[in-house]
């Protein structure tokens, strides 16, 4: 959707307060004397052996990454990324004037040092995220990062990884020509590499409200494609049962089987491991890729860590990627309607669907080392060991994207024990399909 001239003024103004605010950010970590951000430690390390100041420098290495992106990138260098010369020459003068603003803070102890870090790490971090709710221009140091991913087919991820080690290594080495000690480059370097992307991440977690408010327009098209759709599902679809019922599941729980079961018996479409091709066919990524990273969550804040250097839209996380091409997959086949539609979240992914049956089906734990170690042929230390490894990784995955607790009844129309039977649990799922109808 293209732009107004009106809501661009309104991304640009937010893209400067953003950048005034990660200049407060980097000039509050700097002034701690524990060292800077890796993006900033090598024009620090300049700043402190020559006459010029850090804004200065700035300005000058900003200039150089982009030159740089100039000679990777050739013709595929765009007009658009000049627009990061003004950006980095305004950001470079912030840097100065907030070093100015914060000439009084000079902590003496340690303590008070990384408290100053901290703060600075928080206000870098919501600045990032209001350059992310921008969207309008990456600064420098991504798009550098950026360039040698397209340019040499890299993944964003580690590249970024080996940027921010190299410019922290390369201001050490600087540090030590010049000043013969190290000056510039410390523990705080380290903290601040790991947590303002991570911070950020937060920030757009947390506030995923803020962007519709501040950009209705580019949701407008969306939600009235969204609207029709179901409009158009409403007058067409004439059978007694729920349109579309998804199914979550303990492990062991029988729920895909069962799931396959009642879609043959409504005549419905059943989606399982079919929607894994389906997501594939979008990401670039190949099946196997797609079934080892779905559902799969071993630790949320660990995650966020790791995936802290994925902040700009353009470089979103690979299990982010495969997580929202696969809602979309779940948001299509449920617009055609009569399907079964097996875990991925599709509870909360339709939850705005009222022709949706939302069901969770769970069994005690012996029997669903019984049914693991039969299909499996495991031991049933094996069997419980697998059943509870994968029950932790779904209800992660679960609640990191939908923030909410995986298997809670609240977040289901029905929550069934298979242990019942397959034909009681088949009625009530029935019956409630046609009352919900």
């Amino acid at each position: 959707m293209k732009r107004t001239k009106a809501e661009q003024i309104k991304r640009y103004f937010i893209f400067l307060v953003g950048l005034f605010v990660n200049s407060l950010g980097v000039s509050l970590i700097t002034k701690g004397n524990l060292g800077t951000s890796p993006i900033s430690s090598i024009p620090y390390v300049l700043s402190l052996n020559f006459p010029f100041s850090l804004g200065n420098f700035t300005i000058v290495f900003s200039l150089l990454l982009i030159f740089l992106q100039f000679l990777l990138l050739g013709k595929n260098f765009k007009a658009e990324h000049l627009l990061q010369i003004p950006v980095s020459m305004v950001f470079g003068y912030f840097i100065d004037a907030s070093m100015i603003l914060l000439g009084f803070v000079h902590p003496a102890d340690y303590l008070a040092k990384v408290a100053g870090l901290l703060i600075g790490c928080l206000i870098l971090g919501s600045g990032v995220y209001m350059e992310v709710l921008a969207d309008v221009v990456m600064l420098p140091g991504e798009s550098f990062v950026r360039a040698i991913v397209q340019t040499w087919n890299r993944e964003f991820g580690s590249t970024k990884v080996c940027f921010d080690v190299s410019m922290a290594v390369i201001a050490a080495v600087l540090s030590f020509v010049l000043a013969h000690r190290l000056d510039g480059v410390r523990e705080g370097t380290v903290i601040a590499a790991l947590l303002v992307g991570f911070i950020a991440r937060q920030f757009g977690k947390a506030l995923t409200f803020v962007k519709p408010l501040l950009f209705p327009e580019d949701y407008a098209k969306s939600a009235e494609e969204e609207s029709s759709g179901k409009n158009a599902k409403a007058t067409a679809n004439f059978s007694e049962y729920a349109s579309v019922i998804t199914i979550g599941r303990q492990y062991g729980s029988g729920g895909s089987e069962l799931g396959q079961i009642l879609a043959d018996k409504l005549g419905y479409n059943f989606y399982d491991k079919e929607i894994i091709e389906m997501t594939a066919g979008t990401t670039g990524y190949s099946s196997n890729y797609v079934g080892e990273h779905q559902e799969s969550l071993t630790n949320s804040l660990l995650y966020d860590l790791v995936n802290h250097m994925y902040t700009f839209p353009e470089t979103e996380a690979p299990k982010d990627k495969i997580f929202d091409a696969q809602s979309k997959v779940i948001r299509e086949i449920a617009a055609k309607g009569h399907c079964v539609i097996v875990g991925r979240c599709a509870d909360q992914i339709l939850k705005d669907r009222t022709d949706c049956l939302n069901v969770f089906l769970h069994a005690p734990l012996t029997n669903r080392i019984k049914r693991v170690m039969s299909k499996k042929n495991l031991t049933e230390k094996e069997a419980k060991n697998l059943i509870l490894k994968e029950e932790r990784r779904r209800a992660d995955n679960y609640h990191y994207y939908t923030r909410q607790i995986w298997g809670a009844s609240a977040n289901y129309h029905l929550s069934l024990d298979t242990a019942l039977g397959y034909d009681y649990v088949m009625d009530v799922i029935l019956e409630t399909a046609k009352r919900l109808k």
